[in-house]
């Protein structure tokens, strides 16, 4: 079963960019809208991975600080054009990044948020690594993420899918087991929660507390 590679997923997102917003805008509103209520309820600073086009940034308090960062270039344009538009002044910084090497600090980080990332990115369990590494002790790691079905039709509809799906930069058929295997494996991280997400609870909300 072929994987995906960071060439392959730019190049989707490149495709994806002059689209992005009426694509998903809509499909995954909930799960964007529930990502940001719980990183407002943390506040200070925020990493935001994958921002993409800026969807999300006017959504939260003009209070907590963001960081957003996101491997596609036309994407950040878009929300870099979307943070003067709308005079967004506590987005500090907006920037082209591997999300496997963050150019942050340690312990930098009160959330990272990372919405519909990890099925999207060729190693998932060192990309969460980093994500806990510029997380300060008690912050958040909150993600949005389709989780593969274990069993029945969805599962046998994803693993159909999956070809496909690779081809537009992401990893359809992943399994909750993997974060489950990850967490335990790094060992300085609590599940804090696990909520279905629309459309049809393929998705979920899914968050971390550093240790």
């Amino acid at each position: 079963m072929g994987d995906i590679d960071r060439a392959g997923v730019e190049k989707a997102y490149e495709r994806w960019a002059p689209v992005y917003d009426l694509v998903f805008g809509k499909v995954f509103d909930e799960g964007r809208q529930s990502t940001i209520a719980e990183a407002n309820r943390i506040g200070g600073r925020i990493l935001d991975v994958g921002v993409g086009t800026g969807l999300s940034l006017s959504d939260y308090a003009r209070t907590t600080k963001i960081c957003g960062v996101d491997i596609s270039e036309p994407m950040l344009r878009r929300a870099q054009q979307r943070v003067r538009e709308l005079k967004l002044s506590n987005v500090e910084v907006l920037a082209v990044m591997d999300a496997k090497n963050l150019a942050f600090a340690d312990n930098l980080f009160d959330a990272v948020v990372a919405q519909y990332v990890i099925t999207a990115v060729p190693d998932p369990e060192a990309t969460l690594d980093d994500f806990i590494r510029v997380l300060k002790p008690g912050g958040e790691l909150i993600l949005v993420n389709h989780i593969g079905a274990e069993t029945g039709p969805r599962r046998m509809f994803e693993l159909a899918f999956a070809p496909i799906a690779r081809r537009l930069g992401w990893r359809p058929e992943f399994p909750w087991a993997r974060l489950t295997n990850w967490a335990a494996r790094h060992g300085g991280v609590t599940l804090a929660e696990r909520r279905p997400m629309p459309p049809l609870g393929h998705f979920s909300l899914i968050r971390y507390r550093k240790n």
